[in-house]
């Protein structure tokens, strides 16, 4: 199993033991008149046999990505630059309200980085995210998962 197909197996992991946890919310406490669709006692019992599976395919999928981790956290910290720059406040002159209206006392503002800049920086950034994604994409399907039975899953996943 490559590490691509391994992300796909943890999201269906985890959505199977969010499915597990909903019925057992839903079914534990059932009047006496209804029959009960599902014993909780029992997917007690199959939310640990997923969560120790997803256990062991994390860790597996951590271990492979021990030499890319640098990416990952680049990948991450870029992604959290370009969201905050997208924010920035790049007002030149003065400066209207909510509505689009000058205020009686307008408040004249210079910024440090033109929104031209920011959106030259946010362009470059997203470049160099969208490398950084392929070294990864090629990272996660051609590295195997050892310990792991190959799967005929493939389709696209990010790292974490």
């Amino acid at each position: 199993m490559t590490i691509k197909q391994g992300l796909k197996l943890k999201n269906r992991l985890v959505g199977e033991i969010t499915d597990v946890q909903i019925k057992m919310l839903k079914y534990n406490s059932v009047s006496e008149s209804n029959e009960r669709p599902y014993s909780t006692k029992a997917l007690l019992e199959q939310q640990y046999s997923l969560v120790n599976q997803l256990v062991a395919l994390k860790t597996e999928i951590h271990k492979a990505n021990s030499g890319v981790y640098d990416k990952i956290f680049l990948l991450s910290e870029l992604k959290s630059i370009v969201k905050h720059l997208k924010g920035l406040d790049c007002t030149d002159g003065v400066e209207e309200d909510f509505y689009g209206r000058r205020s009686d006392s307008p408040i004249i503002k210079k910024s440090e980085i033109s929104i031209i800049e920011r959106d030259s920086e946010i362009k470059f950034l997203e470049s160099r995210i969208d490398e950084i994604q392929e070294e990864l994409d090629l990272h996660n399907s051609t590295t195997t998962l050892p310990g792991l039975e190959p799967s005929e899953t493939d389709e696209d996943n990010t790292n974490e």
